[in-house]
């Protein structure tokens, strides 16, 4: 039987998120903290980037 996946809140990927943003560390190294797979953090990034650019663009 394969593994569940697992479900993350929008408060937790949105503070993953931020951390990476405020503090500058590398997506990998914040996601070892966090123990979740670097590269769902990299896809949490890329989405909230994208999301603001279409925020910026939209004005």
């Amino acid at each position: 039987m394969g593994a569940k996946r697992r479900s993350f809140d929008p408060e937790f990927r949105a503070g993953a998120v931020r951390i990476v943003k405020e503090t500058g560390k590398p997506v990998a190294e914040v996601a070892r903290d966090l123990g979740i797979n670097a590269y769902t953090l990299h896809n949490w990034v890329k989405a909230d980037r994208e999301a603001a650019a279409r925020t910026r663009a939209a004005r």
